[in-house]
């Protein structure tokens, strides 16, 4: 794996997130389906997922780090520093949480549940940010917050983050929020999403 492309070129492989499977909606699988009469085509109950942070495509992060210092920090440097501190990573043990709402997504092209979860999971996303925050000031990066907002592969556009579930198609890009009946929702532990990527870039 690496990062040589030409800057602004946009590269292929695994989107690497930091997540934690949706073990449990509500009372069993009636529950989660009922949910398809507010969406065009909803989600396998097996791939739903609740991201802590999206890293993206390693070597698009990579050309993003590159870029931003102008060629001083080098790619055969970074990509291992990056994939070692993912895969350092403090695993957040599994938890409950809830939800009452649907809300639009993506520009309105997705709807998900918001969710209501514990004060350790939002301290967990803060810890990870933080931990990122650390990784590109070593790596040379000035203005680190500029950089994570702006990074087209870390894809975060606002420093507000909604804990959320995507569970299906938008049946148009203009839906409301809608109020649902409250739903527990089951967590598990911690992983990154294709976390087998890392192993290579070290």
């Amino acid at each position: 794996m690496t990062a040589t492309n030409p800057v602004g070129s946009r590269l292929h492989g695994p989107r690497i997130t930091v997540e934690v499977p949706v073990l449990r909606i509500g009372d069993g699988a009636s529950d989660y389906e009922g949910l398809a009469r507010f969406v065009d085509a909803l989600r396998k109950p097996s791939g739903l997922h609740l991201t802590l942070l999206h890293v993206g495509i390693l070597d698009d992060l990579v050309q993003d780090i590159v870029a931003w210092t102008k060629g001083v920090a080098r790619p055969e440097h970074v990509l291992p520093e990056v994939a070692s501190w993912l895969t350092e990573l403090p695993v957040l043990a599994g938890f409950l949480g809830k939800s009452d709402r649907l809300i639009p997504l993506g520009g309105g092209r997705v709807m998900g549940l918001e969710v209501d979860v514990p004060q350790e999971v939002h301290d967990y996303q803060a810890l990870l940010l933080q931990g990122l925050h650390f990784l590109l000031d070593d790596l040379g990066l000035d203005n680190v917050d500029d950089f994570i907002l702006s990074s087209p592969a870390l894809g975060y556009r606002s420093p507000r983050w909604v804990p959320h579930i995507a569970v299906g198609k938008a049946r148009t890009r203009h839906e409301p929020v809608v109020e649902i009946a409250p739903v527990a929702i089951e967590f598990g532990d911690s992983r990154i999403r294709n976390g087998q990527a890392l192993s290579s870039a070290q």
